[in-house]
């Protein structure tokens, strides 16, 4: 296969391209950062649309799929950057890369649990999907959102947009899923447990351990590949256990 991915420099995108060259497939990695051995590298920049429309243009498709991977942790004062890269910069780089996309090929994008509460907040998501982006300050302030709230948004659109453009690909012959990880050993981890306090330790005392890469790289990996043809508009988390623990508990089953 012949596969595209964002960010691929470090942590879950870095597990993804070792694994996808260990099963003999090309990768092109869109980063601003070159990764380690990758067989092409398009310097990009999701949160500058000048960059992405030069990294599409750049693109030696066609690609077999797409994995919508980069994206930046909730980090104080950078509410704005985060809805930048993690929303506007992911859709942007998808739509431009659709028609680089091969008739039955796969698109994954990487969300997270983070996004789970995104039928409560409904209206916030529908209504980031619905703005520009040049409005982002506006919205932040509009909506009373920090960096962590940004952070849990933008997941949330991104799962929201895998179900609902779910008939468009069928149209296209391509399937569009997305994966949400939880608690992952990475080097951003540090900045989940600053953003979520106490939560994140809970949760990873409910099963053990955090994840690992490797383990989010396996799924991203089946769903790319044309053994996940009849799985499509899914969200499927990756989290250990730590959901269903945590929902057993609230509802005492």
């Amino acid at each position: 296969m012949r596969v595209a991915l964002t960010g691929g420099a470090s942590g879950i995108g870095a597990a993804v391209l070792r694994k996808m060259q260990a099963a003999g497939h090309h990768v092109t990695s869109f980063d601003i950062t070159e990764p380690a051995g990758v067989d092409h590298w398009v310097e990009t920049d999701l949160s500058d649309a000048a960059s992405i429309e030069g990294a599409v243009r750049a693109a030696e498709g066609p690609f077999d799929a797409l994995i919508n991977n980069a994206g930046i942790p909730p980090r104080e004062g950078m509410a704005a950057q985060v809805l930048q890269i993690n929303w506007f910069g992911l859709v942007a780089f998808l739509d431009g890369m659709l028609d680089q996309l091969s008739p039955g090929g796969a698109i994954v994008n990487v969300a997270s649990r983070a996004g789970a509460m995104w039928q409560q907040n409904l209206e916030e998501v529908q209504a980031l999907r619905a703005l520009p982006a040049a409005s982002v300050p506006e919205f932040l302030s509009a909506h009373g959102i920090d960096a962590t709230r940004a952070y849990n948004l933008s997941k949330e659109a991104v799962i929201v947009m895998t179900y609902g453009r779910c008939a468009e690909m069928i149209a296209r012959d391509l399937r569009m899923n997305a994966v949400s990880p939880a608690a992952v050993s990475t080097g951003i981890l540090d900045d989940f447990v600053k953003a979520f306090g106490p939560k994140v330790a809970a949760n990873i005392a409910r099963v053990g351990r955090a994840g690992t890469p490797e383990e989010v790289a396996d799924v991203i990996a089946f769903l790319a590949s044309p053994d996940s043809h009849w799985i499509k508009g899914q969200d499927i988390a990756i989290d250990g256990g730590m959901g269903a623990i945590a929902m057993t508990e609230a509802l005492s089953l």
